[in-house]
């Protein structure tokens, strides 16, 4: 699947492939349940509230983040697919009921997930409309970003499938 995503990725595309220690359940519980998402969802020490969550392509996905020195992230979009324990793909171009939008930084994301021994094996694509939006979303730190978010991800999913043992 990892290759598969790597291969398909166009020019405007940002990829990051992980191996993660937490099982797809909890993975897909930690991204598909709203008091579980705000958790790990932003890097630390920002916080989320989910304002919006109506898992269903279509289906309202709205963040709001804030850091501790007072900055503010308020991100609405839109559910585009949901494939249970397997993939969730959502845009910034779209809020709910697929209505048109102009965000700050459109793009679509297309999270993967698959079963890699007792863990997982976790791809997340972002899509942008063009070469500048791509580069201005490299440059506001997508790597160190998303990265510290997917291992918050992992800890958190670690953490709640070892609960629930």
């Amino acid at each position: 699947m990892a290759n598969e995503a790597v291969e398909n990725a166009d020019a405007n595309d940002l990829v990051i492939t992980r191996s993660l220690r937490a099982p797809v359940s909890a993975l897909w519980r930690a991204w598909t349940e709203p008091d579980l998402l705000k958790e790990w969802w932003c890097p630390k020490p920002w916080t989320t509230q989910v304002r919006e969550f109506d898992l269903r392509p279509g289906g309202a996905f709205h963040t709001f983040m804030q850091g501790p020195d007072g900055g503010t992230s308020d991100n609405p979009g839109c559910f585009l697919e949901v494939v249970p324990q397997a993939r969730i793909v959502f845009t910034s171009m779209l809020t709910a009921g697929w209505r048109p939008n102009t965000p700050w930084l459109g793009f679509t994301a297309e999270i993967a997930m698959s079963a890699e021994g007792a863990g997982s094996h976790y791809v997340a694509r972002v899509m942008h409309p063009d070469v500048a939006t791509r580069d201005r979303h490299e440059q506001l730190g997508f790597f160190d970003g998303w990265n510290t978010c997917i291992t918050q991800l992992d800890e958190f999913a670690l953490a709640l499938a070892l609960a629930t043992k």
